[in-house]
């Protein structure tokens, strides 16, 4: 999968744009040419859709459609999602939203989505933690250019970041296409992190400790990058626990 953002969009953290990347004879690529380069390694399977100049979504069809490392998008009310992998719990998280027993994790993921946005009883961390398995998952609400992704901590999913030549955030699986499009300026996605683009990357497992950038140095001894780790010195104040009568974004700005 493949989903890019405009930098008035999504707002990633600094660290992950390295200097290195405007220096060195590999230059990060425009959004237009990282998608056709994605594209054009996928050619009788792919899909995109794009939302002007704020973003681009890119989905690849499964070679397996029953592969438990499934690759799921659906769009529902201006919300859009790529999902990779499989929730083990999806029956319960279906009964517990109220979902039909045939929806899947690509459409659970926006339902999810919805109850946070729209004045959703729980804090985003413990939504998040909720999901048993291994998954990563982008949403992209187009009704108010919202980004928020997530990766599972059991390691059984990748998903990587960088920032392309205009300054727009690239999320990928597949890695080459992140080196191609971004050079220096990549990073794993932290496993147990979710990202939105107003509120910035958080640990759903230590949603009480802030999160913790650290260099990344390639084999040429050049900034790449960087890992995001728990900070476990450093904790948040506070993380109010938001009501029905409070939504998500209120939560968002306590950080």
């Amino acid at each position: 999968m493949l989903a890019i953002f405009h930098k008035a969009f999504a707002h990633p953290p600094e660290e992950l744009n390295s200097p290195a990347s405007h220096r060195g004879s590999k230059k990060p690529k425009l959004p237009e040419e990282t998608l056709k380069e994605f594209l054009s390694h996928h050619p009788h399977n792919n899909f995109s859709m794009g939302f002007g100049d704020a973003a681009v979504l890119a989905y690849v069809k499964p070679d397996q459609p029953c592969s438990l490392k499934q690759r799921l998008f659906c769009g529902f009310d201006d919300i859009y999602c790529l999902f990779l992998g499989s929730l083990n719990n999806l029956c319960m998280l279906n009964k517990q939203y109220g979902l039909t027993k045939n929806t899947n994790e690509a459409m659970f993921v926006i339902e999810a989505y919805r109850t946070l946005r729209d004045r959703g009883p729980y804090p985003a961390d413990q939504v998040v933690k909720d999901l048993d398995g291994s998954f990563a998952f982008v949403v992209y609400d187009s009704k108010v250019g919202s980004v928020f992704t997530a990766l599972g901590s059991d390691g059984g999913v990748q998903l990587y970041w960088g920032i392309a030549a205009d300054g727009s955030v690239v999320i990928s699986d597949e890695l080459h296409v992140i080196k191609e499009g971004c050079a220096k300026s990549y990073a794993p996605f932290p496993k147990g992190c979710f990202f939105h683009s107003e509120g910035g990357l958080m640990s759903f497992e230590h949603p009480m400790n802030k999160m913790k950038a650290m260099p990344r140095i390639d084999s040429e001894g050049a900034m790449c990058g960087a890992n995001f780790n728990v900070d476990k010195f450093t904790r948040i104040n506070s993380i109010p626990r938001v009501g029905s009568e409070a939504n998500w974004s209120a939560e968002w700005t306590s950080h």
